[in-house]
């Protein structure tokens, strides 16, 4: 017989969004039980970067110091290499925030500092090795899950259920969920290569032969990812893991003499990258967020960041009603009404994106950078503006209680005016390469 608990919210997935928000609800006195299937949050080959608007809240949260002394790379700027064409894409340093950079910090240390504060408020309890499996359901409402333990099975009754459990996640098909899947033509390869102390930090990317390779510094080793035609993983695989070191030495020839670090294809892992969004986000006791709601793409590294924005639009909404036991169908459309103006604009600007990749990838030799980008980077004040559209996002988030930067004050429709001003840009730079 399975055993049974009660709490107030139920999170399923301990990846950033759930660890966020159930750090959120306890710290506003909510009894909150985040569910992650794994025994810790050590799992490899993940987006790592933590932008301005996330270490914006850590601010307002008054934890960022605390934040920042765990060890972690600070990038001030993104650039990349267009066949031997070094460019600057994105400059921080005039972001709205207290922190003009992103901060490259692997994510199982993030969530593990997110969560040892969060247990610090009594109402927080994480239980790992608990995998969701199935909703319960009463009179037409979901009511909590069944999750699997070492133990045996667990129901968790809760008023609410949030998703937070990625891009397959087994909620959403539990309440069979219509999600709107968007055509991607690529697919990422991650891998680690050594770094040494003198290459260049360019997270935007190295792209060349109908490739791009993008390196995300982690202390001593690259966090790598070979973006890739989808579906050509097997073909590369048949050709053999020299040929897979040579195309990561002529992309990259600084990398050339530890290509031999990757000694087989167990060291690579491919991620089949995925665009979607469900129509609708809720149901009657159940609110996805995060990848669950809307699967993002590697490109931009803005993921984590948009689920985490996610997460604080949440409690910032739920808390009250949460706390009164009087969550509606109303205020978990609110949820998405208030979030689905951002998901919208960032998927937009990540398809036009996927085009520029789709026609890489008909490119099979040596690449020169085409004249539409010479131009567009050397627009003045271009690498601010996209600096601000990654760093921030549209319409970012802010605690409900927390203490305000003042950059941040400003009149609601201005920021909207500005966030569709910055996309608009750079859609237009994405068709201005296209046209190359």
């Amino acid at each position: 017989m399975a055993k049974t608990l009660r709490t107030t919210c139920c999170i399923v997935g301990g990846g950033p969004a759930g660890v966020m928000l159930g750090y959120l609800l306890a710290r506003k006195g909510i009894n909150v039980t985040v569910l992650e299937k794994h025994k810790d949050f050590f799992r490899d080959f993940r987006g790592d970067t933590v932008h301005p608007s996330t270490l914006e809240l850590m601010y307002e949260l008054g934890i960022l110091d605390e934040f920042l002394a765990v060890p972690h790379e600070e990038l001030r700027s993104i650039s990349g290499v267009v066949g031997g064409y070094s460019f600057k894409v994105a400059d921080f340093t005039r972001v709205p925030t207290h922190c003009k950079f992103v901060a490259l910090m692997p994510q199982w240390d993030f969530l593990n500092f997110l969560s040892e504060r969060a247990r610090e408020f009594a109402g927080f309890d994480l239980r790992m090795e608990h995998e969701a499996t199935d909703l319960l359901r009463r009179d037409g409402r979901i009511v909590g899950v069944v999750a699997q333990t070492s133990d045996g099975p667990v129901e968790i009754s809760s008023d609410l259920v949030v998703a937070c459990d990625g891009r397959h996640s087994t909620m959403r098909q539990a309440a069979k969920m219509p999600v709107t899947e968007f055509g991607v033509p690529m697919d990422v390869l991650w891998f680690r290569i050594g770094r040494h102390a003198n290459d260049p930090e360019q997270l935007f990317g190295n792209i060349n032969y109908g490739r791009a390779l993008i390196l995300i510094t982690r202390g001593e080793y690259f966090q790598a990812g070979l973006i890739i035609r989808k579906g050509s993983f097997e073909e590369m695989k048949a050709a053999g893991i020299e040929a897979f070191r040579q195309t990561i030495a002529r992309i990259a020839p600084y990398l050339g003499d530890r290509v031999h670090e990757v000694q087989s294809w167990d060291e690579i892992k491919l991620l089949t990258v995925k665009l979607n969004r469900l129509e609708r986000w809720h149901e009657p006791g159940l609110l996805c967020i995060g990848d669950a709601a809307h699967a993002m793409s590697p490109a931009g590294g803005v993921g984590i960041n948009l689920a985490i924005q996610d997460a604080v639009a949440t409690a910032n909404l739920l808390a009250d009603a949460l706390r009164e036991r009087r969550v509606t169908a109303e205020l978990l459309a609110r949820v998405q009404r208030r979030r689905e103006f951002p998901t919208r604009m960032t998927q937009a600007i990540q398809a036009n994106a996927h085009k520029v990749f789709a026609q890489l990838f008909r490119q099979t030799g040596p690449m020169e950078a085409p004249w539409q980008l010479k131009t567009v980077v050397q627009i003045p004040g271009i690498t601010h503006v996209i600096g601000r559209a990654v760093g921030t996002g549209a319409r970012p988030e802010h605690i409900k209680d927390g203490r305000r930067s003042g950059a941040y004050r400003r009149n609601q429709v201005g920021k909207i005016a500005v966030a569709v001003g910055i996309a608009a840009g750079i859609l237009l730079v994405f068709r201005r390469l296209r046209q190359a």
